[in-house]
């Protein structure tokens, strides 16, 4: 008993002052907590539910003016093709403008104005009205636009070489002088607001078909009933 005695207390010596038989070294492993283990562990130390975490929102960089531009252009044209409004206008027809008479000696004249429905007239007060002739493609125009309310593509600057116009005085008067023989659309412009029902001052346009010969003097008034 005392030999054993003996050894244990030599064994506890050794311990003791670091001179151990056997050391093994261990190399701890680094432990890294994920997110939502993080985010839990902080939550439960504070007494906290743990709530459901949410993407972080990117900010948006702000649009290229340029791009937006150009985008918005495409998106126009867009609008614009599917359109089942918008008539495309017939070949400009050079020999038929280039056939009517180009010297005249007829006068057209007369009043533009628009009678409300309460049967006052409002006069058309220094607007523009011009005389366009008469072919297939000033027709189309009349048919399609004016009448039928459709939306035509852009006109053949050419036209513009055939057009007459005057401007009416203060009272509604207009007169067009040295007109050429044939057959024209008169077109002129009112603008009328509330004196016409409207809660907007609006611009409304009067069309109607007139014909002249040789030195004939025509009164003719432009008007439009509502």
């Amino acid at each position: 008993m005392k030999f054993i005695k003996s050894i244990l207390i030599i064994f506890t010596l050794f311990i003791i002052s670091g001179c151990n038989i056997y050391k093994q070294v261990v190399i701890p492993t680094p432990y890294y907590p994920s997110q939502e283990e993080s985010t839990l562990g902080q939550e439960a130390g504070s007494g906290v539910a743990p709530q459901p975490t949410e993407p972080i929102e990117q900010p948006t960089p702000p649009p290229n003016q340029k791009v937006s531009e150009e985008i918005n252009t495409i998106k126009q044209d867009t609008i614009k093709s599917v359109d089942r409004t918008l008539v495309k206008r017939i070949p400009f027809p050079v020999d038929e403008y280039q056939s009517l008479p180009k010297t005249g000696n007829a006068t057209i004249k007369g009043k533009i104005y628009i009678i409300t429905p309460g049967g006052q007239k409002v006069y058309g007060k220094r607007t523009r009205l011009y005389l366009n002739p008469v072919t297939s493609y000033s027709t189309q125009w009349y048919k399609e636009s004016y009448l039928g309310g459709a939306k035509m593509s852009k006109v053949d600057p050419r036209l513009f070489n055939y057009l007459k116009f005057t401007t009416s005085d203060d009272k509604g008067n207009f007169e067009f002088n040295k007109i050429p023989s044939g057959s024209y659309y008169l077109i002129g412009v009112i603008k009328c607001g509330q004196e016409c029902g409207y809660e907007r001052e609006r611009t409304i346009r009067i069309a109607k078909k007139i014909s002249v010969f040789g030195n004939e003097v025509k009164e003719e008034d432009l008007y439009l009933k509502l």
